[in-house]
């Protein structure tokens, strides 16, 4: 049975630095998806970025300046973001999967979800071989709530006692054979 991982936690806590790390130590395994990082200028979140794992391109998914549709928040979200650089890869995990591949996602949030082909993208993930971890946001949330209700998902709280050490602990369990 596949791995099926969701990283919950409260923003700040540290669940993209947690997905970032786990990437960077795996060894054995390709790692697959993407993560995103705040923007800040003087100290105040303007938007958020996208970054694939594969490195390259990075883009702004959501900013205070854009104008929407859809809008999250005080944020427009750019959803053709989603469609150029998260679902390509993602999107090849689910209908080739290759041996040894891990897909990470960072993260399953409001901002992400608004994009129906991603939401599409992961339903077909968590139906595959794949073995996933997934950032989620502690909110109440439809798509995500039923996600954390399937058979198979391991719910693992991100806190700030654990963050640091969460990493090496997921990393020596998916490479373990």
């Amino acid at each position: 049975m596949p791995t099926r991982i969701l990283l919950e936690g409260r923003p700040g806590v540290g669940k993209t630095t947690v997905v970032r790390r786990l990437a960077a130590l795996l060894h054995t395994r390709k790692a697959v998806g993407f993560t995103t990082e705040e923007i800040r200028q003087g100290g105040t979140r303007t938007g958020f970025a996208l970054e694939p794992l594969a490195g390259g391109l990075r883009a702004v998914l959501a900013d205070v300046d854009f104008p929407g549709p859809p809008r999250v928040g005080r944020y427009g979200v750019d959803l053709g973001v989603m469609e150029r650089l998260a679902l390509p890869p993602l999107r090849s995990a689910a209908t080739q999967p290759v041996p040894g591949e891990l897909v990470l996602i960072d993260e399953l949030g409001r901002m992400e979800l608004a994009c129906t082909a991603f939401q599409d993208t992961v339903r077909c993930l968590f139906t595959s071989e794949i073995d996933i971890v997934a950032t989620v946001h502690a909110k109440s949330d439809p798509f995500t709530d039923a996600l954390k209700q399937r058979a198979g998902i391991e719910l693992i709280q991100v806190t700030q006692a654990n963050r640091d050490t969460l990493p090496e602990a997921l990393a020596a369990r998916l490479e373990s054979p």
